[in-house]
């Protein structure tokens, strides 16, 4: 089995600036304004889907384009629980975006939950996030590369947290940078844990000794001095940490974006879908925004409505083959 010599950013991220350009030349229609919403989010408090819907509510409730916004974490199944409660009280959810991310395709294709992005509305995405892998402060790992020579010696001595489900993309993630560097992936210990909030703190109290993780989540506590950043899976260094490496100049040709986005009941009205994509769109003027999104190291990607589905079909068929390679799938 060959190890694809690409990044995994450049195969899933590949339509993206098309779509992205087809995305500016058309403006959406309003379909009437969006005065309130209602998040819900899959996950604890602390992790990367409730960092993007709280972020896009702040935005959009400080730049005066939404006057109403609530927020609501729903954790179980592996983003499940919140996904079958939209569905089935969908007749009184016309208010309420459910935000999601890479998972929605890797729980679909490992049969966590039996529905599919098929099954919503998808609004738009909204953001790019790169992985992170996180140590605490104190740690003796001061370099990726010393992660991965430990874990060849001997895999059972290293523990690498995500904040989310075994198969996940927190796990998917470490899994293919240990493929890339020789190592044997189904032999990494994964730890798993209920969002990004809850597998912070495992790795801060000790109870594992890497995090593998969404670079927004990790800034904050390393701006903190709290924890270190190993490396990143940019494909190139970014500009809110200079000095963390990434995956692939320390040598593992290995690079991965997380994209965000927003998705609304079945069957939810094509005028209202319009609506919140055009609102959405607005918010990417407003310095609010801005401000956000640079202080929790995201990249913008807004691609809404066909754009967006076309792009979740494409994500199916690159990480159900990268998947197969790495033994999760058959």
């Amino acid at each position: 089995m060959k190890t694809p010599k690409r990044g995994l950013l450049g195969l899933v991220l590949k339509s993206v600036a098309c779509l992205c350009l087809a995305a500016a030349l058309v403006s959406p229609a309003m379909g009437g304004e969006v005065e309130k919403l209602h998040f819900l989010i899959p996950g604890g408090a602390g992790g990367g889907w409730d960092g993007t819907a709280r972020g896009v509510g702040k935005a959009l409730l400080d730049s005066g384009l939404l006057a109403q916004a609530s927020f609501e974490n729903m954790s179980g199944g592996g983003g499940g629980k919140a996904l079958n409660h939209l569905i089935s009280t969908a007749k009184r959810q016309e208010g309420t975006l459910l935000v999601n991310s890479t998972p929605i395709i890797i729980r679909s294709l490992t049969g966590v939950f039996p529905q599919s992005f098929r099954d919503l509305t998808p609004i738009a995405s909204v953001i790019a996030d790169y992985a992170a892998f996180v140590v605490p402060k104190d740690s003796k790992y001061t370099s990726l590369t010393e992660v991965i020579d430990d874990f060849k010696k001997d895999p059972k001595s290293v523990k690498i947290a995500g904040g989310s489900v075994k198969g996940s993309m927190d796990h998917l993630v470490p899994a293919m940078v240990i493929k890339v560097a020789g190592g044997d992936p189904l032999q990494l210990k994964y730890v798993p844990y209920d969002a990004g909030g809850k597998a912070m703190a495992g790795l801060l109290s000790g109870d594992t000794q890497v995090l593998s993780t969404g670079y927004g989540e990790a800034l904050g506590l390393a701006r903190q001095g709290e924890v270190k950043i190993l490396a990143v899976t940019s494909d190139n260094r970014l500009v809110q940490t200079p000095d963390v490496p990434t995956v692939k100049e320390l040598g593992y040709d290995f690079t991965f974006a997380n994209w965000r986005g927003f998705f609304g009941i079945p069957g939810l009205d094509p005028e209202k879908a319009e609506a919140y994509r055009g609102l959405l769109k607005k918010m990417y003027d407003t310095p609010e925004w801005e401000s956000i999104r640079k202080q929790r190291g995201w990249q913008n990607l807004y691609q809404p409505g066909d754009q967006f589905y076309a792009f979740l079909e494409n994500q199916e068929k690159v990480i159900g083959s990268i998947m197969r390679d790495l033994g999760f799938l058959q």
